[in-house]
């Protein structure tokens, strides 16, 4: 009985999980990235209101729905029973994928 249980095993593949500590310190550079213009712009002299309704459209575009879309898709994938994608991993990918946008767009404009 104990082979059948560990030959079962050992066809079973552990699931890699990112380190929570990785996902946090990715979260965290896509809010500082997202938020590292706007003060640029208000030193810079731009009015306030303009500042803050691009802001309110842009940071949770970039900390909340790109991720969010990475994750549904992961979640897809999952149902569709062609992969099996953590949360966690989907988030981080997310979030990595977040930070990359605002550093290339960052790179266009200056």
């Amino acid at each position: 009985m104990s082979d059948k249980n560990n030959s079962r095993d050992a066809n079973i593949a552990p699931k890699s999980v990112i380190p929570l500590g990785v996902t946090i310190s990715l979260f965290i550079a896509s809010l500082v990235l997202s938020l590292a213009g706007y003060g640029f712009r208000l030193m810079a002299g731009d009015d306030v209101n303009d500042v803050l309704s691009h802001a309110m459209k842009v940071v949770p575009f970039f900390l909340f729905v790109m991720p969010a879309l990475i994750w549904l898709g992961s979640v897809a994938l999952n149902k569709m029973g062609k992969a099996t994608i953590h949360p966690r991993n989907a988030w981080t990918l997310g979030w990595l994928l977040s930070t990359v946008a605002m550093l290339s767009i960052m790179g266009v404009y200056s």
